[in-house]
């Protein structure tokens, strides 16, 4: 067995989180919309309007975020002010966007939520990636351990613990 060096385990891990993440976001809109929808309406089903956008609403998601994960972990570690989590964070635009033209009110927060996510209004910001899809548990792991891996080394060469 090979081993890599850490830079290019971390770009393998990142490429793998992205394809990971591009995959789940659609579902993930979607579903952020039905679940705003029957808190508010009960069982009443969404409307099929309001469906063909929230699925819109996902492909742009994934189009969208797509792109800013790509751009984020094409840079250097040390050029990273955030991470792939809170990119897919501010995706809670994309439902946002369709449960308000739904007309759908937006929810009561606990305060630190309201400081910490103040765009959130719908309450749809994931704590982390499996929140978005249990099947990014994993591929979210494994970047972020290669991640911490790739600046532990890189501290350690210059002489830092």
């Amino acid at each position: 067995m090979s081993l890599m060096k850490p830079d290019a385990n971390l770009q393998r891990c990142g490429e793998a989180l992205v394809s990971a993440l591009e995959a789940a976001l659609p579902g993930w809109v979607v579903r952020s919309v039905e679940g705003r929808w029957q808190d508010w309406k009960g069982a009443t089903p969404l409307p099929a309007g309001t469906r063909a956008e929230a699925e819109r609403a996902g492909a742009l998601a994934q189009a969208e975020v797509g792109d800013q994960l790509r751009t984020l972990l094409a840079l250097d570690v040390d050029e990273q002010r955030v991470n792939p989590l809170d990119l897919v964070r501010r995706a809670v635009s994309y439902p946002a966007a369709v449960l308000r033209a739904a007309g759908v009110p937006e929810v009561v927060r606990d305060e630190f939520a309201e400081r910490a996510f103040p765009d959130d209004v719908y309450g749809l910001a994931p704590a982390s990636f499996a929140d978005v899809s249990p099947a990014l548990h994993e591929p979210g792991l494994v970047w972020g351990a290669a991640k911490a891996h790739v600046v532990l080394a890189r501290r350690k060469a210059e002489g830092q613990r």
